[in-house]
């Protein structure tokens, strides 16, 4: 099966690559809710691109600490009338679907997605075998698991911790998808800020940020960093208890450092 052919060399030309991200979700950590209704995660679509967006990323499934495992059938209603929508009235725009599910995925991309975005880094056979077989582009994130969600320890964990282990991980995925023969040039890696690791070791990839494409042996503009309203950004300004929706400042500021080190790809709740 494959879905339609897509290449990452246009959208990294002309600055940066914002990803917009489209929460269809009763409980994502920044905006769960606002956007069940198909009309109004639309109405949000149309204003991401004119911010800037130039791919949109469609979830449908919460990744935040705490968050309920949903099943491949709920994720999907909640999919299929805002991938209908917005393939009729912005046909050129590509999409990304965020699912850790290959029957999601398989689905998407028979509909015509672009990118799939797996949080869990391709870890499932399925997915890695549906990536495979497909020419889609492929976000690939770097994430701990337990048991059916996310290992999330208390984020203020006040042991110090190094990058080393987390970009270890990193490694890995590139890793996995390197062994099923798919071309590096279909693959955006993810280094993950927030899904098992603390405040001490978020801070540590972040500042290791400049250095790490050279210690991967992998193109900066290759790599997606998600820090869109994370919460690393308000304990980094010494704000933790700033709420996700105030963010916004705190998330362009980050965007502009880690463009400055190169970096091009950012999927984001706002663009500015």
């Amino acid at each position: 099966m494959s879905g339609s052919s897509f290449h990452w060399g246009p959208l990294l030309q002309g600055g940066p690559l914002f990803i917009g991200i489209l929460n269809l979700t009763p409980d994502s950590f920044s905006d769960g809710g606002q956007y069940l209704d198909p009309d109004a995660a639309l109405a949000h679509a149309l204003d991401l691109v004119r911010q800037g967006a130039r791919l949109l990323d469609l979830g449908a499934e919460s990744t935040r600490p705490g968050a309920l495992t949903v099943d491949p059938v709920t994720e999907w209603n909640r999919l299929e009338p805002v991938l209908s929508a917005l393939m009729g009235c912005l046909p050129n725009l590509p999409l990304s679907l965020d699912t850790r599910h290959a029957d999601v995925a398989a689905r998407g991309l028979a509909k015509g997605v672009s990118v799939i975005n797996d949080v869990t880094g391709f870890s499932d056979p399925d997915m890695l075998a549906l990536a495979r077989a497909s020419t889609c582009g492929l976000i690939a994130m770097r994430s701990r698991r337990l048991g059916p969600g996310f290992h999330m320890p208390p984020y203020d964990d006040p042991a110090p911790r190094a990058a080393a282990e987390a970009i270890q991980e990193l490694c890995e995925v590139r890793n996995r998808l390197h062994r099923a023969e798919i071309a590096e040039d279909r693959v955006l890696l993810d280094p993950g800020f927030g899904f098992g690791t603390t405040y001490l070791e978020d801070l540590a990839l972040w500042e290791a940020l400049p250095d790490l494409p050279k210690a991967m042996a992998w193109p900066g503009d290759r790599l997606c960093l998600g820090l869109s309203r994370k919460r690393f950004l308000a304990a980094r300004a010494g704000t933790p208890g700033l709420p996700p929706a105030q963010r916004d400042g705190l998330t362009h500021t980050a965007h502009a450092e880690a463009f400055a080190w190169g970096y091009q790809v950012f999927r984001t709740h706002t663009i500015g």
